[in-house]
């Protein structure tokens, strides 16, 4: 019998939350959300501690995406072959082994500097394997008439939990030490285990395991080459995530040298990115298609924003700034995974979200030790000014590609039809949604087989701050 919410699906940002394998799922993973960011600051904080060195945090965020950058069309590949709640819950056990020996090094006063590079090494090797997975098995959970609101209370809850973590981390580190902020986050890692093994299989919606065959990363490539839409907003969020959110290089170097605070202070500026990140989450999933030309735009005014900040004359006018630099980096974030991932063919979408993860954060290794040497030499402010100028002209060279692909659309004969792709299970890609119209908006994906829109949701994890 067709109800009333299939024929009108609830809206807002809470939608999401009216199933209940979704409320499972997202109450595991908060307190995991917030051991994360409660390990953030300690590790960044310890590092500066141990070596004095901007270009040493660099370092340490380099190590620790480079296994994105080396496995993440591989690890893709591999949450579209396996069971996605396995790979999760291997995840989970071995983050949360990785975070006791971190503890117990630190705990005991053996830890050097080495052993933080080996930790954020391992730890970024499982997330090159859990970011795809974790994207892709959302799908699962959350109807597809509630995607749109899962994407944006996802980011929304993720970044609450900065208010939250940063400032445990702050107390810890004072009063106890860093050791004890890891042996938290260790404990943290039951609840997301717990949560994944209460859900019932018969809520989940299992997406078709993509079969073992010869050139499966060539048709994600094939794919993407007739899908310039995907392409353009997959170098933006490069160039975004590579220079753009190098926020543990350059805030703990302007909470230490030029505002000359402590622990306390880095965890006040996260806690203010915290504040204006979960409205601009929010913001962005009441939008119900994002549009191009607003997430260039946002893209270049969290550039604006971030040399903005870099010159700040004193703390009040910098958290202020800091406050909209989190408003519009979560903003452009949701809206910029899920304008990809509402336009990707299912069977494709773990390889294409890894394509995705490994611009994203793959680009760290690059972004990250070049941040810290600018810092390390030339001051915080220089660092920061940099973080903010590569996306503002990135933001400029995606605004002129997109004008020059709709002034070469509009001079098409009328009536001219591009050729669809053609999917991997046989279904054709509509050439109108590889060349919108105006040249700007991504319209919805096909229909699934039960007619139902066959997009994916960003998990929390997908994200950064």
């Amino acid at each position: 019998m067709t109800t009333a919410e299939a024929i009108r699906p609830p809206r807002g940002a809470f939608a999401a939350l009216t199933s209940r394998s979704y409320r499972v799922y997202l109450a595991g993973q908060s307190l995991a959300n917030m051991g994360t960011w409660m390990q953030s600051i300690a590790q960044d904080w310890l590092v500066l501690d141990l070596t004095h060195s901007a270009t040493a945090v660099g370092v340490t965020m380099a190590l620790q995406f480079l296994p994105m950058l080396v496995f993440g069309l591989h690890a893709g590949l591999v949450a579209d072959r396996l069971p996605k709640r396995s790979i999760l819950l291997a995840t989970q056990t071995l983050n949360a082994a990785a975070a006791s020996a971190l503890a117990l090094i630190t705990l005991t006063g053996a830890v050097r500097v080495t052993d933080v590079y080996a930790f954020a090494f391992v730890s970024g090797l499982i997330f090159a394997f859990d970011g795809p997975a974790r994207q892709a098995f959302a799908a699962e959970v959350v109807p597809p008439g509630r995607l749109r609101a899962a994407i944006a209370l996802n980011a929304a809850v993720f970044q609450a939990t900065r208010l939250v973590g940063p400032a445990i981390a702050s107390l810890l580190i004072v009063s106890a030490g860093t050791g004890w902020v890891f042996a938290v986050n260790a404990a943290c890692y039951i609840s997301p285990t717990v949560g994944l093994l209460r859900l019932r299989p018969s809520d989940l919606t299992p997406a078709p395991a993509a079969r073992r065959e010869p050139g499966q990363l060539r048709t994600a490539a094939r794919y993407l080459r007739g899908r310039p839409d995907i392409v353009w907003t997959i170098f933006l969020v490069g160039m975004f995530g590579t220079f753009g959110l190098n926020f543990p290089v350059v805030l703990t170097a302007m909470a230490k040298s030029t505002f000359h605070g402590n622990a306390g202070t880095y965890g006040l500026f996260n806690i203010v990115l915290a504040i204006g990140s979960v409205s601009g989450a929010l913001l962005a999933g009441a939008r119900a298609h994002p549009r191009r030309r607003i997430l260039v735009l946002s893209a270049a005014a969290f550039g604006l924003l971030q040399v903005s900040a870099a010159i700040a004359p004193d703390m009040a006018v910098f958290l202020t700034l800091l406050g909209a630099m989190g408003f519009v980096n979560l903003a452009f974030q949701s809206m910029a995974n899920a304008s990809v991932q509402l336009a990707v063919d299912p069977e494709l979408r773990g390889r294409v979200m890894g394509l995705y993860m490994l611009a994203f954060i793959g680009g760290t290794p690059i972004g990250a030790p070049v941040t810290g040497v600018l810092t390390s030499h030339f001051g915080a402010r220089a660092g920061m000014a940099l973080c903010g100028v590569v996306p503002l002209l990135a933001a400029v060279v995606t605004a002129v590609a997109g004008r020059r692909r709709a002034e070469r659309d509009c001079r098409a004969p009328r009536g001219a039809r591009p050729r669809p792709w053609p999917g991997p299970a046989g279904h054709a890609i509509s050439a109108s949604r590889v060349n919108p119209p105006d040249g700007g908006d991504v319209d919805s994906p096909p229909l699934g087989p039960g007619g139902a829109d066959s997009a994916t949701v960003v998990d929390e994890h997908g994200l950064r701050g």
